[in-house]
């Protein structure tokens, strides 16, 4: 049976070809993207899956797109190092021929350092694909097909972003357990994980990454992945669309390449520390879930999915969902000046709290289902 091929910037996304293989349809034709409200009552009311539609991407003004170049200035050492840290964490687990596979599309820009900094400090040249996966529907079985026939599963290595309550990581272990056809690790490497939910991460902090500022124009123009039955076949990837009329605003590049200038900086540090963060207690106890769990209780919602935890998912609610409320921690800085001026920009009002591990919490708005309780 023949599989489809993958994709490749700049016919697909604006990475270069040699950065990522996208093992994805593109459904840039397709008219996907609904208005915010109405796809939110569809999801809500079980009308509609998420992963069906698209949002209509929210295009900031130009003061939070300066927070992003300020944002990104004042933390690429931090991600240098936090990348430099996970790469080799990587490296570690799989040896030098690991193959790269990150969760699109937040996963994908980690997956690009992650293969940059492998040639920078390794002069290794990984294989680095972008896979779908959706929550209720696990990862694309086909992409599955597609890397086992071209690579050892057990060279693999999953990438993310970052973690929230670690809903995709029980996502990614579920799918992979229920996949007979070929036997995938589901070790899940991610830049931060505030939610400790995997051992495998940079940091766990749960700080401003500014990849999570912006939608598709830091992430390559390309949108969330698309699983569509009148659109996806048996035989197809899931799909996803390329926003090539968003170039003038992308800053995908600008993003790797200012974070990538810092390498030199770090390495040293990177491999001074390397050993002792290999040997110190890095086993997930999940607190982020249980976190989210106290939450949902406290303001009365049942339904945990519309609880994002972390600097990353608050954004993405206030950049592309239906937010209700923003739970900040008393005393977070300044890694949440976006957080603010979107909550300000949307309307959303914004609480200080004491008894979150994260810096943040967005609450996507209940009153289009049962996620209210009364």
């Amino acid at each position: 049976m023949t599989l489809p091929r993958p994709l490749y910037g700049p016919d697909f996304g604006s990475y270069p070809a040699e950065d990522v293989a996208w093992l994805l349809k593109d459904l840039s034709h397709a008219e996907l993207e609904a208005p915010t409200e109405e796809r939110e009552a569809a999801i809500q009311s079980g009308r509609a899956h998420y992963a069906e539609s698209l949002p209509v991407e929210y295009q900031p003004g130009p003061e939070y797109q300066g927070l992003f170049h300020e944002a990104l200035a004042e933390s690429a050492e931090r991600l240098a190092y936090a990348a430099g840290l996970v790469t080799e964490m990587i490296l570690a687990e799989r040896g030098p021929g690991a193959v790269l596979v990150s969760l699109a599309r937040a996963g994908t820009p980690v997956g690009v350092l992650a293969r940059r900094w492998a040639r920078f400090a390794h002069d290794l040249d990984l294989p680095h694909y972008a896979v779908s996966i959706v929550r209720g529907r696990g990862i694309d079985t086909v992409a599955l097909r597609y890397l086992a026939a071209h690579h050892d599963p057990s060279s693999v290595m999953f990438v993310d972003g970052w973690t929230g309550k670690g809903a995709i990581s029980r996502e990614l272990s579920a799918a992979l357990a229920g996949h007979s056809a070929a036997r995938f690790p589901d070790d899940l490497a991610v830049l931060a994980d505030p939610g400790r939910c995997t051992p495998l991460y940079g940091t766990r902090d749960d700080f401003l990454i500014p990849s999570a500022c912006l939608n598709s124009t830091v992430s390559g123009l390309v949108s969330r992945t698309v699983l569509n039955d009148e659109l996806i076949g048996p035989e197809d990837f899931h799909g996803a669309k390329f926003y090539a009329d968003l170039a003038a605003d992308d800053v995908s590049a600008h993003f790797l390449d200012t974070v990538c200038a810092r390498f030199a900086d770090v390495a040293e540090r990177v491999a001074k520390d390397l050993p002792t963060f290999r040997d110190s207690d890095r086993t997930p106890d999940w607190s982020g879930w249980d976190a989210v769990r106290r939450v949902g209780l406290a303001h009365g919602v049942d339904d945990l999915n519309l609880i994002k935890p972390g600097v990353g998912e608050t954004t993405r609610v206030l950049l592309r969902r239906v937010p209700w409320k923003v739970l900040i921690r008393t005393g977070a800085g300044a890694d949440l000046t976006h957080i603010r001026l979107l909550a300000e920009e949307r309307g959303v009002p914004v609480l200080e709290v004491d008894d979150i591990p994260y810096a943040c919490m967005g609450l996507i708005h209940p009153r289009f289902g049962k996620g209210a309780v009364q």
